[in-house]
């Protein structure tokens, strides 16, 4: 009995959560495919699978208990939980993906009509007035409390909750109505909702919800199962499952969906789990549903799962989307006077709504004000927006907010990256600077982020190492007279691609661009020096001119020579761009077994590196990999001496 009120009195607590977590705007108002697949799913479900129920009730002998229950377990299929489909789509990490937020966004819906169902469906289920006038009479009771309950949470709490956050700082239904709804309207995200779901997650997850689930078990007894009862019920529930698909076809086939991802969302809309267990242990308490059928409707439950998992795993890969099919490089565009550069920013959240990707106002929009919202991001966006009226004319600006997990992140980079065919992406490097040139803060996250994306980009890449704090060019509105960028070059593709990209640079009226080719000494590779030479002889003869450009060379013997070189750089520059990977030569022996970061490669490591006092920042470039034997899924991995890995093509 102790055990059983824990796991009720954690099942509340995960109602409530569950309930804070959801966007109400996307229950209410969600976008019209989303709506239309909620609506199909829900009703075609419901009326085929309860007339599967009288068809096998009048053709097929089964008990009397089975028989009075199986329209409950028909109707029970309809059911389309959010926190199900949610659970699931983080497991397979895929809930941040087009097809994860459409069948976020329909289950979302589909609580909506199937919470009314089940509401109305618990008071008609517990009438057990003798006469007729009086079961009318107490069913319309009992619905009418419901709403009023309902009126009472939104016209009342609600507005009561919204007062008392307005004035902080920023820093009788069944029970399982109340913590659902109450959630609900406990207004999601920071500070409120974020604080709350912190501080509850780790007690229901790790201790109330476990239980819940473990009573569930004891209290399921498959040795009171009988053959013909079980293939009757799992029957309805398979043909359950083919109409959900099918119903998601149906509107799907209006919306300019493929079959193969409709098939894919109705395979996520066929998620089981809590939500069921949940209705499942009530019908049970209510002898709506005997020992044998609770069981056969728990096994289902794990039987679906089970099912569904690997072939969502199998049929929907979404790392194969973004695989890159056409050159997209600043060496390639340095002719096109457009050049399209992606950047990101992250900050961390408590909790909040599921993922979502949000585009601000676009550019084609003539008036485009400012945001007035005091949050971290709108800071970043109106300072964009000043940078493009400051420049108007020369830059346009197009701002994307995205809330994602960090594991799943960088396939919504990867996807704005190639909605708006940006030519590079710069990222921001993981460790922080203090005002006294200390690391202030490190994000691992961050860091196995942006591995991912040098692995799989579908452009070119910079991580940017911002010492901005150091030197007091704190703002992109900054009104420094001159900005000095120096290009280190020493050959390879990488070096090619931060080489034009400073070209652009040195394009502006206000920037001066330094670029210091390093040569081996006593070394003449003709070919290879050839290709370097082409480059550099062309951004040259485009700088022809151009006070702003220097370039020189310097020859030295080894990696201590490089180094030394190179420092006198750190405090003369405002930024140091640099390749990351950097053709086999002499130069760079020794230069790596003290390596902390190779994403950084060998030079971009020894510039970040915090034994360096230095208040230039560095950008460090990867030019984007394209072709058969340059695409991520095919690339050679080759480890070195150090474990460091390099990728070839």
């Amino acid at each position: 009995m102790l055990v059983e009120t824990i796991a009720t009195f954690g099942l509340m607590f995960f109602l409530f959560s569950v309930g804070v977590k959801m966007d109400t705007g996307m229950m209410v108002v969600p976008e019209r495919k989303a709506m239309a697949i909620s609506i199909s799913v829900t009703f075609f479900t419901l009326a085929l699978t309860s007339l599967l129920s009288v068809v096998l009730k009048k053709c097929v002998t089964m008990d009397a208990s089975l028989a009075q229950s199986l329209t409950f377990i028909a109707a029970s299929q309809c059911l389309t939980p959010f926190p199900n489909i949610a659970c699931l789509l983080t497991e397979l990490k895929i809930l941040n993906t087009d097809l994860g937020r459409l069948a976020i966004s329909s289950a979302m819906f589909c609580d909506i009509l199937g919470i009314s169902l089940t509401a109305v469906g618990f008071a008609l289920a517990h009438n057990t007035d003798g006469s007729a006038d009086g079961s009318v009479q107490t069913s319309v009771l009992a619905c009418l409390s419901i709403i009023a309950f309902l009126v009472a949470i939104v016209y009342v709490i609600r507005p009561v909750v919204l007062w008392i956050l307005r004035r902080t700082p920023e820093g009788e239904p069944h029970f399982v109505l109340g913590p659902l709804i109450f959630g609900l309207a406990v207004p999601d995200g920071p500070p409120l909702g974020s604080a709350l779901t912190t501080k509850l997650d780790s007690l229901v997850t790790g201790l109330l919800y476990p239980t819940y689930l473990t009573v569930s078990g004891l209290q399921t007894n498959i040795f009171k199962i009988n053959f013909q009862s079980s293939w009757i019920v799992f029957a309805m529930v398979f043909f359950a499952s083919l109409v959900k698909i099918g119903a998601v076809i149906l509107p799907a086939c209006c919306s300019n969906m493929s079959v193969r991802e409709a098939i894919i969302v109705g395979l996520m809309l066929n998620a089981r789990g809590i939500c069921e267990l949940m209705v499942y242990n009530l019908w049970k308490k209510g002898n709506i549903l005997n020992d044998q059928e609770f069981a056969l409707a728990v096994i289902s439950v794990i039987g679906v799962t089970a099912i569904i998992t690997p072939l969502i795993r199998y049929l929907y890969d979404p790392s194969k989307l973004h695989v890159p099919t056409k050159r997209r490089t600043i060496q390639q565009a340095r002719r096109d006077p457009e050049l399209r550069i992606m950047h990101f920013f992250s900050s961390s959240l408590l909790a909040g709504p599921p993922p979502v990707l949000v585009a601000h106002q676009s550019q084609h929009q003539p008036q485009r004000t400012l945001e007035t919202s005091n949050s971290w991001s709108n800071h970043i966006i109106n300072a964009l927006r000043q940078y493009e009226l400051q420049n108007k004319g020369c830059a346009s600006v197009q701002s994307f907010s995205c809330i994602a997990h960090f594991n799943t992140m960088h396939e919504d980079i990867y996807r704005v990256a190639n909605d708006q065919t940006s030519t590079i992406l710069i990222v921001p490097f993981h460790k922080q600077w203090a005002i006294d040139g200390s690391i202030g803060s490190v994000n691992r996250a961050i860091r196995t982020m942006n591995i991912k994306i040098l692995d799989t980009a579908p452009c070119s890449v910079g991580i940017l190492v911002d010492r901005g704090i150091l030197s007091g060019s704190l703002t992109i509105l900054n009104n420094r007279s001159v900005y000095h960028v120096a290009v280190i070059y020493i050959s390879g593709a990488d070096d090619g691609e931060a080489l034009c990209y400073g070209a652009r640079m040195a394009k502006h009226r206000y920037v001066t661009l330094t670029v210091i080719r390093f040569l081996l000494f006593g070394c003449h590779n003709a070919r290879e020096r050839k290709l370097d030479n082409d480059l550099i002889d062309e951004v040259r003869y485009d700088n022809v001119g151009n006070k702003g450009f220097l370039y020189k060379e310097e020859v030295v013997r080894d990696g201590v020579g490089l180094a030394s070189s190179i420092k006198p750089l750190e405090n003369r520059c405002d930024l140091i761009v640099v390749g990351r990977h950097h053709q086999e030569s002499p130069l760079l022996l020794g230069l790596d077994a003290w390596s902390e970061c190779p994403e950084l490669g060998v030079i971009g490591d020894m510039l970040a590196s915090p034994d360096h006092v230095s208040t230039a920042s560095v950008l460090v470039v990867q030019q984007q990999k394209v072709g058969a034997k340059l695409l991520a899924h095919s690339s050679k991995q080759v480890f070195n001496d150090t474990g460091r890995r390099e990728v070839f093509g």
